[in-house]
């Protein structure tokens, strides 16, 4: 062997060793950085650097992970680019976010959030900053009637049209979604903006059909890797890079539209939520951490908008699908209507104590809809005994509501659409404290209110017009697409007029 073979060959053992001291090194840095601190809930084994994104499939999450509480019991801890608890149950969730509230109120960091909203807005915004808009929010939207009878004849008003869109079908089958996505959207649209858009505004069904799109983008397992692995996947080519483009479309329509707010405020007369905060951001201009500027409120407009569109249209689109599916559910809810309401006027709040049935199959339909099944993370703020664990401070929380709507201890039977649940033994309605699709807590949605009376005034004004059925010789399907929200597969019905 000569000189050259020589180097060559203790060459290629030195860079073999330094691969294996590198992958060596790597892996008990992982393993240091990852142990478990005393007291933290159990979980499966997590392998190296990908923790469990190989276990778990994206579009069953919700599933697996209560195959997992199954395994490990109503509180353990998870790895999905960062260390994750898992709470479930309503006794777990209550016991966190409202009796411990106040340590339960910080969202974590998404890489995927961050790279488009930047941690502005009201979803995914900390501390002082979230505090002062959300109290802001809430006090606008109030000031523009939410929980009032201007804002409950904005909802009738935009019933009749949307009643008028499903009358032109003229009982043949076609696809309901983004008609009733329009019609919802234009109530916060007008909260907002100040407007609704005509349903055959093309422009707007665009905008209306990238946000859905996203919204399922944005719990595949491409955004799952995204958050687990943000340095790679940013440079990536990938069905991920779609989400940042339609968002950034989106976000184009809200700048546009503040633009134009600007371009003709005036400031005696508010006329929406963006001239209120275009007159917050002069109040507020020597406190630049309450978040009073024009880039935050691009983002806080883009989460009322799209919180305020997607969540209660999606819950609609799941009512019809069930009143198709079950059409005896369905005729007792006309008759209800037949008899309290009847034809010659339109339904109206002061209605809803008097329809306990109509009452409960609402409640139901969301409870059945399960639309945010993983709810929102929150993050523990310092060291929190939940049980006899202890979660770490900074540690990402996620309370499942799905344990809480489906919790077989609470409902009586928990896999079937059933009205009962919500109804005592003369038919009276009757309130369920493990009914929280609206979260809890001080994280609450703050859209509560709105999407209550939204749900009840356009369903029982489609309900009181129209008899839906399902296309002559399709049996209706309730299968889902797990995106952001958990939302029915496309589907079409038959709206024949009364």
């Amino acid at each position: 062997m000569d000189a050259i073979s020589v180097l060559s060959f203790w060459d290629l053992i030195h860079a073999k060793f330094c691969l294996i001291f590198i992958a060596v090194f790597l892996t008990l840095t992982y393993i240091l950085k990852r142990r478990s601190p005393k007291k933290l809930p159990p979980g499966p084994w997590s392998l190296p650097f990908i923790g469990d994104i190989l276990r778990i499939d994206a579009t069953k999450i919700h599933f697996q992970l209560a195959k997992f509480a199954e395994q490990y019991g109503d509180i353990f801890t998870i790895h999905l680019g960062t260390r994750i608890v898992v709470l479930n149950g309503l006794k777990r969730l209550k016991e966190a976010f409202i009796e411990h509230g106040e340590n339960f109120v910080d969202r974590p960091s998404f890489p995927l959030a961050e790279d488009i909203v930047r941690n502005n807005g009201l979803v995914v915004s900390n501390g002082y900053a979230w505090k002062q808009q959300r109290r802001f929010a809430l006090m606008t939207l109030k000031n523009f009637g939410l929980g009032k009878k201007s804002l409950e004849s904005s909802i009738q008003v935009e019933s009749k049209w949307l009643s008028e869109a499903f009358r032109n079908e003229q009982g043949q089958p076609f696809e309901p979604q983004f008609v009733i996505n329009n019609a919802v959207s234009n109530i916060i649209c007008c909260l907002v903006f100040g407007d609704r858009f005509e349903y055959t505004d093309q422009q707007f069904q665009y905008l209306l059909r990238l946000m859905n799109e996203a919204f399922c983008l944005e719990g595949s397992s491409w955004a799952q890797l995204y958050n687990a692995f943000p340095w790679i996947m940013r440079k990536v080519p990938g069905p991920h890079q779609k989400i940042f483009e339609h968002w950034d479309k989106v976000i184009s329509f809200v700048k546009l539209k503040i633009k134009e707010h600007k371009n003709d405020w005036d400031p005696s007369v508010p006329r929406d939520y963006i001239d209120c905060f275009l007159a917050e951001m002069e109040k507020w201009k020597n406190d630049v951490d309450a978040g009073f500027n024009e880039e935050n409120l691009c983002f806080c407009t883009l989460d009322l908008f799209v919180a305020g569109t997607e969540t209660t249209s999606t819950t609609l689109n799941w009512g019809l699908l069930f009143m198709i599916k079950y059409p005896d559910v369905q005729e007792k809810v006309r008759a209800e209507i037949d008899h309290v309401i009847g034809q010659s006027r339109l339904p109206s709040m002061a209605d809803r104590p008097n329809m306990p049935y109509t009452d409960a199959v609402i409640h139901e339909i969301q409870r059945m809809g399960n639309i945010l099944p993983l709810n929102v993370a929150r993050m523990a703020v310092k060291d929190m005994q939940i049980g006899e664990y202890i979660i770490p401070k900074g540690t990402m929380v996620m309370a499942t509501l799905s344990s809480v709507l489906f919790d077989a201890s609470e409902w009586e039977t928990p896999q079937t659409f059933n009205p009962g649940h919500f109804l005592d033994a003369e038919g009276n309605f009757r309130r369920r404290d493990a009914f929280m699709p609206f979260s809890a807590g001080k994280r609450v949605c703050l859209g509560e209110q709105l999407a209550r009376m939204e749900l009840f005034l356009f369903f029982t004004s489609l309900l009181q017009r129209f008899t839906f059925s399902p296309p002559p010789g399709v049996e209706p399907c309730l299968e889902y697409r797990m995106g952001a929200i958990h939302s029915p597969k496309p589907y079409k019905l038959c709206a024949v007029p009364h």
